[in-house]
């Protein structure tokens, strides 16, 4: 009977044990990280709305992001037209990637004392661009307000317009 007991005894510290043993476990996992290459843009051209005209009265020119330009009210397009072009940047960084754009809200442009400004910037790609084996050139344009009357000159930011690019 002892033994009987004994074995049941013995029986009982194991079961305990393995529940013990059995109630927790662990595993491992490994960290990794990627750096992929960093998002970059260089201008490779200027805004220039090119020649336009005023008839007195208050106007806008629209230039496109590629390059079209087109007058409302009293600003007109001569037909020499000078050197017009949309500002145009290359964006580069890691292939497939997408980025978001922002663009600035307004410049001012001045010659002399006299001033016009340049607002509702639009863009190609627009908001989000994807970046095709690693670059993609983006095409930026803008209205230009021109102002009932403006003087006759040569009209110049005197701080470069922002255009920012972040990854998505």
């Amino acid at each position: 009977m002892k033994k009987l007991y004994l074995s049941l005894f013995i029986a009982f510290l194991s079961a305990g044990f393995a529940a013990r043993v059995l109630a927790q476990v662990s595993a491992t996992a490994n960290a990794t990280a990627t750096i992929i290459t960093a998002i970059g843009i260089v201008k490779n051209t200027d805004m220039n709305f090119g020649n336009l005209a005023t008839n007195g009265s208050a106007g806008t020119v629209v230039l496109a992001p590629g390059g079209n330009r087109s007058a409302t009210g009293g600003a007109t397009l001569p037909a020499s037209t000078g050197t017009v072009s949309a500002a145009s940047f290359t964006i580069t960084g890691a292939g497939s990637s997408t980025y978001s754009i922002t663009l600035p809200s307004s410049v001012t442009i001045s010659s002399g004392g006299n001033t016009m400004t340049v607002n509702t910037f639009t863009s190609t790609p627009s908001g989000t661009g994807t970046l095709s084996s690693g670059s993609q050139t983006l095409n930026v344009g803008a209205t230009l307000n021109v102002s009932s009357p403006q003087a006759a000159g040569t009209y110049t930011s005197a701080t470069a317009f922002t255009v920012t690019v972040n990854y998505n």
